[in-house]
Formats: structure tokens, C-alpha cells, sequence
């Protein structure tokens, strides 16, 4: 099996889970993409029941259209650039509230094959924000375009993935101090 079809069954496999969790939760998704472009929302529409939590997706490749869409400050921009941790916070923020969603994923980096503003072929960020606020990832990948790309939707969507896990109403029984607290679990 190639390189691109081990991408996709991962990518499957991760952007169900995160489909089927938000479902049983009942909350919904949006994403803002730049270095992936399409790849993350693509994995994650590519899921049975997929329109019951994805609210949509914006594609922020331009630098101003990250302000002008998503609504990143355009001071933060002039000041870091695009490919920066607070940067890929304000894409999932900005995603989340522009296109009424419970949950923003977002993604923001160097795909290559030259370094952009002075940041590495491979520094990717990617964040996801929630009821609770924003989380950001920072990767390092190797390889070349594709498999920079296919990295930061894995990777976007195993953070995703671990803020559902951890948040109050997640899948599985809530525990309060390792113990299973039944109210909570009478909820879901």
C-alpha cells in the first residue's frame, strides 16, 4: 500500500473519531486551513454523518485573507506572520465564531519546498478551539509537501480528538478523581 493510501485510512480513522464524538455530544465543527488547503476538511466530510456536526470550513491560504476571513488581527500578522502559535489560536477561534461552531480547527505552517519568512520547511502549527478556550500543537515534520500536509491533518485532528476526550461531557463516563461520577454519566 503507498504512502497516500496509508495517509488516508489514518486520516479516516482519526477524522471519525472526531465525527462520532462530536455527534453523540451534539456539537458541531468548523475548520480554517492554510498550508493544507482543503485536506483537513476533505478528511473529516469524508465520514458517514458527517453534515449532523460540520458546520463548514474556510480556505485561508493568502496572508490578509487570514485576517480578512478568519479574522486573525491584522497587527498579529504584520508583526509574526502567518506561521505563528497565536496565529493558528486566532484561525481556530476566528473559524469557530465566523461560522457558528462549537469546535475550530485550524491549521498554519511551511509545506515547503522553500522556507517562508524565515521559518523551516515543516514548521507546522496546529490548534483547536473550544467552549474552553484554544490549544495549540507545534510540529516539526519531515518529508516532502504531501507528506508535511497529510502530517498537520493527522495531527490537527489527534489534537481535536484529545481536547473532545478531555473536555466535561466527553466520550465515556466523566470521572471525577479517577472515580466514575454517575450523575455525569446519566447525562449523556
Amino acid at each position: 500500500m503507498g504512502t497516500e493510501a496509508t495517509h488516508q485510512r489514518v486520516d479516516a480513522s482519526r477524522a471519525a473519531f472526531v465525527v462520532h464524538s462530536l455527534h453523540e455530544r451534539h456539537e458541531t465543527l468548523a475548520t480554517v486551513e492554510s498550508l493544507t488547503g482543503g485536506l483537513l476538511a476533505s478528511a473529516i466530510v469524508e465520514i458517514a454523518g458527517v453534515s449532523g456536526i460540520y458546520r463548514g470550513g474556510l480556505i485561508v491560504y493568502a496572508t490578509e485573507l487570514k485576517s480578512r476571513l478568519a479574522d486573525v488581527p491584522e497587527d498579529l500578522l504584520a508583526e509574526r506572520g502567518p506561521v505563528d502559535p497565536d496565529v493558528a489560536a486566532a484561525l481556530a477561534e476566528g473559524g469557530r465564531r465566523r461560522c457558528g461552531a462549537d469546535w475550530g480547527l485550524a491549521t498554519t505552517g511551511v509545506a515547503g519546498p522553500e522556507p517562508q519568512d524565515g521559518k523551516p520547511v515543516g514548521l507546522v502549527y496546529v490548534a483547536a478551539a473550544g467552549p474552553d478556550g484554544a490549544r495549540v500543537r507545534r510540529l516539526d515534520l519531515d518529508g516532502g509537501r504531501d507528506q508535511i500536509r497529510h502530517g498537520a491533518v493527522v495531527e490537527a485532528l489527534r489534537l481535536l480528538g484529545d481536547l473532545i476526550e478531555a473536555a466535561p461531557g466527553g466520550p465515556g463516563p466523566a470521572r471525577r478523581d479517577g472515580v466514575e461520577d454517575p450523575a455525569a454519566a446519566g447525562r449523556r
